[in-house]
């Protein structure tokens, strides 16, 4: 900035100035040397010992002092020349920081009147001048003028005219103020990424291959994890000049350093396992996730077990469970690509372990593995034996069983021999199953079929809608609703459908029957039942439906219906000895069991069961404790009671059970197995799979949504998902879909 500008623009503020105080519109008496005065060459006045004002030179201060009388004009004239330097010197310093000693400088500055007002002007420490921003020079320096001249050169006019605004309407400034420059991050990244292209500044070269990277170890350390270990610790890579990187994608790092100055990354199918490889290895988590989202979006049958592979061979957990759960929801179609025929022998060993592939039945596994055993035969068939371990071949049925003794790949081989025996067996001898558990027993998730809750007392009175519980997912869903309120009614599966019997509407008892087919989610009626019963128990016994007891409204009932689907038509068949309501009723070994229940004066513990060849009921021990609202459930052999209560009818306190007795038929006894976790009454209990569900409930005080399964080889019960409406009395039954 010239000197002439600078001077011009001092003598403007003084004109200023003077005519502010009232002063002529003449020139001041020693204009020139309070202009020097400005410039580091005016005038100072002071003091002598007596107290005599006194008036130095720039010329005379270091040879002595000559004296001169002041005016109280010349003296108040030098105090807004003083004012006027400090309000030069104040601006400057503003647009510099705002320190509490500028601003109080400014702070005392009078007020400038609106008819005199001052050109707002960039401040620079030479002194005024138009903005203009600064740039270093290099290589770069036009580019950065580019990316910076707008958010720069805007922010210091913005800025710099607050600061003199704020000068001149006298607001006091804050002692502490903090500024924050926008897009600062943003605009140094570039500027180093600028480096990075001109190869400025650069103190490391990574080897990759063939390719040289250069990069600024800062920067590579404040992105990954990786660098920063080896850059910041006493090692030999810290200090070496190039840096030799094993196992890396020239491509790949490239894409990555460049990621590192930007944030920015391509993600491409054909180079996105790289980039993962490559992102693993050096830490960079943002990187490993979306490229993990990004292999998740490609997902397919033709693709998703080469994706679970890589995944699980860098040690990306989240992209391997999805993997997983992919190729087990589409197995069907997994096993129809080559991928499937190219896994080695230890991938297929972990997939036909798992439980949770989506197969209809366990026949499709089994063909499954003959296929990928037959695509290469000669070196794939002495892995054969380990492999069909891990069928559930004691789940096949008898006849197909049979068909596999002449296959030749099982023939040539003892252990498939003996594994086929041994299935042969469950069937031959039902009543050694318990004897037989093993992991080859025990059904893969799909292949049990759903669980379906229908109805119950809820908190409006009465649920009507249907929950179906899926084992492989762990959750329920509503799927479909009953035509009208349905309470203490029966529930069986026959032929693949629901029958919902009975009941009361709130109303009356009802002796009316629905149908509904979980395929097409559609509703039929069905012939009605001679008696009205609610409280009832239902269950199918070779081929005919059981409509067992209950209360017809005016009397508790011991009559029993059975309905025959070819003649479409109910009649009765002998009654039980003893009338029951809230009756829990189940098949086990070809017999009819009634547990339980209420006969008005008090819960049973006794036990009936029906031989239909016999068309006789006969007692059976009796239960531990009395139960009514009793769930039961069958399982190899055995019939379990669960939960209920065991007050009398006219007591209102019920004192509820989470109590849980087995009967074995062989001996006619009860024995006691591990409670429930909460005591329920008006369980619903059902066997799916492996496992007796407890499902909803009322334990006094709420209608549950809590559900429980009991695995009879552990003898302990475990949390599932809960049902999505709290219910007591709800009919659960399984259905194979």
């Amino acid at each position: 900035m010239s000197g002439s500008r600078k001077e011009f623009d001092v003598k403007q503020i003084l004109r200023i100035r003077w005519r502010w105080f009232g002063h002529p519109t003449s020139p001041p008496p020693h204009s020139q040397a309070l202009g020097d005065l400005f410039s580091g060459r005016g005038v100072e006045c002071t003091s002598d010992s007596a107290g005599t004002p006194v008036h130095r030179g720039a010329n005379n201060a270091s040879t002595g002092t000559s004296r001169s009388s002041c005016s109280s004009n010349n003296r108040k004239f030098l105090q807004s020349a003083s004012h006027a330097e400090s309000l030069s010197a104040s601006i400057s310093a503003c647009t510099r920081s705002f320190s509490q000693q500028d601003c109080r400088s400014v702070s005392a500055l009078p007020l400038v009147p609106t008819s005199h007002p001052l050109e707002v002007l960039e401040l620079t420490n030479e002194g005024v001048a138009p903005s203009q921003p600064k740039y270093s020079e290099g290589p770069e320096a036009e580019e950065l003028r580019q990316e910076g001249n707008n958010d720069s050169s805007s922010y210091r006019s913005s800025n710099s005219s607050q600061t003199v605004s704020s000068c001149h309407t006298m607001e006091p400034c804050a002692p502490e103020e903090l500024f924050q420059a926008m897009g600062h991050a943003e605009h140094t990244f570039r500027r180093m990424e600028s480096y990075l292209r001109h190869k400025q500044l650069c103190d490391v070269v990574l080897l990759a291959g063939e390719r040289r990277i250069p990069a600024h170890r800062l920067v590579l350390s404040s992105v990954s994890d990786y660098f920063a270990a080896m850059f910041t610790r006493d090692v030999r890579e810290a200090k070496q000049g190039e840096v030799k990187m094993e196992g890396v994608d020239p491509d790949a790092l490239w894409a990555l350093v460049q990621y590192a100055y930007t944030g920015r990354l391509e993600l491409r199918e054909d180079t996105i396992e790289s980039l993962l490889s490559a992102s693993c290895l050096l830490q960079l988590p943002a990187v490993v996730q979306a490229c993990c989202c990004f292999l998740t979006k490609q997902l397919h049958p033709s693709n998703c077990l080469g994706i679970r592979s890589f995944a699980d061979a860098q040690g990306c957990q989240d992209l391997h469970r999805v993997a997983h759960g992919y190729t087990m929801e589409h197995f069907l179609e997994v096993i129809r690509h080559q991928e499937f025929l190219l896994l080695p022998p230890g991938e297929i060993q972990k997939l036909l372990s798992s439980d949770d592939m989506n197969v209809p039945d366990e026949e499709t596994v089994l063909a499954a593995l003959l296929a990928w055993v037959q695509h290469d035969s000669t070196t794939r068939q002495q892995h054969l034996p380990q492999l069909l371990a891990h069928i559930r071949l004691p789940l096949l049925p008898p006849q197909f069983l049979a068909d596999m003794e002449s296959n030749p790949l099982l023939r040539e081989s003892m252990e498939c021999q003996r594994l086929v025996m041994e299935a042969m067996k469950y069937h031959l001898l039902p009543e050694r199953r318990p004897l037989l558990q093993s992991p080859r027993t025990r059904p893969r998730k799909a292949t049990v079929g759903a669980l379906f809750a229908v109805g119950g007392m809820d908190a409006t009175k009465g649920a009507t809608s249907i929950e179906q519980y899926c084992l492989r997912r762990d959750c329920w869903t509503q799927v479909a609703v009953m035509s009208g309120r349905r309470l203490q009614f029966g529930v069986a599966v026959l032929e693949d459908r629901l029958f919902v019997v009975g009941g009361r509407d709130g109303l009356k008892t009802l002796n009316t029957v629905e149908c509904y087919n979980p395929r097409s989610r559609s509703w039929s009626v069905m012939p009605s039942m001679s008696t009205h019963r609610h409280g009832l128990g239902v269950a199918v016994l070779e081929g005919p439906m059981y409509a067992v007891g209950g209360h017809d409204g005016w009397s508790y009932l011991s009559t029993v219906e059975r309905w025959d689907s070819q003649a479409r038509q109910w009649s009765f068949v002998a009654s039980m000895a003893t009338p029951r309501s809230t009756v829990g009723v189940a098949v086990l070994s070809g017999k009819l069991y009634a547990v339980g229940g209420r006969d008005g004066s008090s819960c049973l513990r006794s036990v009936e069961c029906f031989d239909p060849h016999t068309n006789k009921w006969s007692g059976c021990g009796q239960m531990a404790k009395r139960r009514g609202g009793v769930g039961v459930a069958t399982w190899n052999g055995f019939l379990y009671a669960i939960g209920g209560h065991d007050a009398p009818a006219s007591n209102l306190a019920s004192r509820l059970s989470d109590c849980v007795e087995r009967y074995d038929p062989k001996t006619d006894t009860w024995t006691a197995v591990a409670p429930m976790s909460i005591s329920r009454d008006a369980v619903g209990v059902c066997l799916l799979g492996d496992r007796l569900y407890a499902v909803g409930g009322y334990d006094g005080q709420v209608y549950l949504n809590t559900v429980e399964a009991y695995d009879p080889q552990t003898n302990e019960w475990t949390q599932v998902a809960p049902l999505c409406l709290g219910r007591a009395g709800a009919c659960v039954v399984a259905v194979k879909l």
